[in-house]
């Protein structure tokens, strides 16, 4: 079984525009297997929401998710990784 490098990655996303929620979830979805958890916070009175997603995936993958959300309209992404680099089979599912 083929393995690769792991990280532990925070996403923490800030959604300004509702109207970008729908594909913000839709592409969540595609990078499921790799999302260890997910803890949105809605900000009614400045019209926002606060995202932060903790992943478990390889480097390219982390990076992919975060470019294509930040990418949206009115969506800003920032990346925190760990320094711990582990192996993962090729078809792990958390």
């Amino acid at each position: 079984m083929e393995t690769q490098p792991s990280r532990i990655a925070v996403i923490g996303i800030i959604v300004e525009d509702p109207q970008s929620v729908e594909k913000l979830n839709a592409i969540l979805h595609n990078y499921s297997k790799y999302i260890l958890g997910r803890m949105g916070i809605p900000y009614r009175e400045k019209n926002m929401s606060i995202i932060s997603i903790v992943m478990d995936a390889p480097a390219n993958e982390i990076s992919a998710l975060s470019g294509k959300l930040g990418m949206l309209p009115n969506v800003s992404t920032k990346t925190l990784y760990s320094k711990i680099t582990s192996t993962v089979p090729e078809d792990h599912d958390l």
